[in-house]
């Protein structure tokens, strides 16, 4: 239970005490700072506490926004403030300076007055200085970053008088909160289609959600069961199955979006819901390829190479997207005549929709696998799959690269720690890395990446499966993976360095187990490559939350993306020859980094310290 506190007597007639108990707090009242300070010792620090105006007028949202919302220490609108755990030290700080201010000035004067909820106008406005409000800005003078939610058209207010209190209750009677509320639900920047063909009618699903007490958590848990049971109608390999299949993967997608919109309907964020939000899309999609593969084998058609493929090809778009961002995120002095350009085609109505779906965004794509799950063949739907996401890849990694190269700009050292991070480069890059001379170019970072990557690829390509080469180039390949990262990723393609690194493994993967011909080697490589992708989307949603990537023992312990390389290249060498070796060592291989990568994640996503981040960009997933 969380308290609320009234920083003076109640106004009579005011349907504060009830909004307040409707949103789930145990409501108090003080008459003045003593009997603030008093109350606040009364509540347990671990429990949210909030201080409101007697006086205040406004939206019940209004203070749902300011006095629930999770994943800020504290929030505050005009009249309200709330302060969670890591910041009650800071309040109570702030109250007990108040409470001097209060001791120490004369009796009846205008101080005293409004130590806690004064009623003086300020520049002529009918709005009353509120302590409340002083004790925001004390925080903020503390350092402690202080949410001010955007509140649009709903109300927030301490009225001065009664004249202005009539005024600010119309105000609130003419606003529609209900309607704002269900609008604010939705992302403000989505794809096309979910922006026009599930959000109109999922945010209603998300409030029928709330009113039944289901969180999102439930909600998500809900999606990700539907997309498994669309996954096992594919893997039917009937006509009837990849129809089901196909609106059962729709129906996944909007219970995906209701969970997103039901959490910001009802400030439902948590650290768990973050880790579920983060992991389960991915889970959801991979999953369907594996069962669009089992069907397509149950009609005699093996495309289990083409459902790894785009895997593959999948996750490597999204660490482009995820390292650019990255070494972006703080940059300064951006003059890139491309972000111009970028800008100005975003001013443009219909230029915004058609950028967005070029990109194929998670809504595109999975309508796209539906319906053609749904009236072609698992062949067929992979094979658009690949090529549009393709074209998406070239489209946005082209702008990228063209936008870094005509851009000056000076990349911080978290964005050069965040690229290093994203890298997972291991013990052999690690001791590379020691030994290499200091870095003569800032775009040899990305040239060594590459160069690595081509050797180990091309090379596995063309000395086919039972070869020594593939080995020879994957330590080709650790070498120049140490030399890339030997100094910090600042320079401007230096966020090519993550994607090259992923692309180089998972194809090598790829490559191999395609050559295998070996009874069950290509879904054995699917679940290595799906344990591994597991890891690095772990890595890029801690990065996001602001607590760094997972343990640098952890990253060791499962080698590094060069390690891993060199093993399963190795393993080539020496077990081609054995019935089913290499099939045996990549599960094995997928077996233990996922056992190593889900303990130690679960113990982190379900610990106090992760963060309650939930994705509200709108970027493409």
């Amino acid at each position: 239970m969380s308290t609320a506190i009234l920083t003076g007597a109640p106004v009579a007639g005011s349907s504060l005490e009830d909004g307040l108990r409707s949103l789930g707090f145990d409501v108090r009242t003080a008459t003045d700072v003593a009997a603030v300070t008093a109350e606040l010792a009364t509540v347990p620090t671990h429990e949210r506490v909030a201080l409101v105006d007697p006086r205040f007028v406004g939206h019940v949202h209004a203070l749902r926004l300011a006095l629930t919302d999770p994943r800020f220490p504290a929030a505050a609108v005009r009249g309200a403030l709330s302060v969670q755990a890591e910041a009650r030290t800071a309040l109570m700080r702030a109250v007990t300076a108040a409470e001097r201010t209060e001791a120490t000035a004369p009796t009846g004067s205008a101080a005293r007055s409004v130590a806690v909820a004064g009623a003086t106008a300020t520049d002529g406005a009918a709005t009353a200085h509120s302590r409340v409000d002083d004790l925001a800005a004390a925080l903020d003078a503390e350092g402690v970053a202080v949410h001010r939610p955007e509140l649009g058209v709903l109300v927030a207010d301490v009225p001065a008088d009664a004249e202005a209190q009539a005024a600010a209750r119309d105000a609130v009677a003419a606003v529609d909160e209900e309607r704002v509320r269900l609008r604010s639900a939705v992302k403000a920047r989505d794809g096309f289609f979910t922006t026009f063909c599930i959000s109109p009618y999922s945010r209603y699903i998300a409030r029928w959600c709330a009113r039944r007490g289901l969180t999102p958590n439930q909600v998500t848990t809900a999606s990700l069961l539907t997309a498994l049971i669309a996954a096992a109608c594919a893997a039917t390999g009937t006509r009837p199955g990849f129809v089901s299949a196909g609106v059962l993967l729709i129906a996944s997608f909007v219970l995906d979006c209701t969970d997103g919109q039901l959490a910001r309907y009802s400030l439902q964020y948590s650290t768990l819901g973050a880790w579920l939000d983060a992991t389960f899309d991915r889970a959801k999609e991979y999953a369907y390829y594996a069962g669009l593969a089992l069907g397509a084998a149950r009609g005699g058609d093996d495309v289990w190479a083409l459902a790894l493929g785009a895997m593959v090809l999948q996750t490597c778009r999204h660490v482009v997207d995820f390292a650019f961002n990255e070494a972006n995120h703080d940059a300064t002095g951006n003059t890139s005549p491309t972000a111009a350009l970028s800008g100005r085609l975003d001013s443009v109505g219909w230029t915004v929709w058609v950028r967005r779906m070029i990109v194929l965004p998670i809504g595109e794509r999975w309508a796209m696998i539906a319906v053609l799950t749904a009236f072609t063949t698992p062949r067929i739907t992979f094979y658009v799959l690949l090529i549009g996401c393709a074209l998406a890849a070239c489209y946005t990694t082209a702008g990228r690269v063209l936008r870094s190269l005509t851009r000056r700009a000076e990349r911080t050292d978290r964005a050069a720690h965040a690229l290093a991070e994203l890298a997972d480069s291991g013990p052999l890059a690690e001791l590379v890395a020691k030994a290499a001379p200091h870095r003569a170019s800032s775009y040899l970072a990305p040239l060594s990446a590459a160069l690595g990557a081509a050797a180990v690829l091309a090379g596995t390509a063309a000395a086919g499966f039972g070869s020594w080469v593939p080995l020879g180039c994957a330590v080709l390949y650790a070498v120049l993976a140490g030399v890339a990262v030997a100094a910090p990723l600042t320079g401007p393609l230096d966020w090519l360095v993550p994607p090259l690194f992923r692309a180089a493994e998972y194809g090598t993967i790829l490559i191999l187990a395609a050559y295998a011909e070996m009874n069950g080697a290509l879904p054995a490589a699917f679940g290595l490559v799906a344990a591994v992708a597991y890891h690095h989307y772990d890595t890029v949603y801690r990065i996001r939350g602001g607590t760094g990537a997972p343990p640098r023992r952890l990253v060791r312990a499962i080698g590094g993306h060069e390690g891993r390389t060199v093993v399963v290249t190795a393993a080539v060498a020496l077990l081609h020859d054995q019935n089913q070796g290499f099939t045996i060592a990549l599960t094995a291989l997928a077996a233990v980094i996922a056992l190593a990568v889900l303990i130690e994640s679960i113990r982190f996503w379900v610990s106090s310290g992760a963060p309650a981040v939930h994705d509200e960009t709108g970027e493409p997933a």
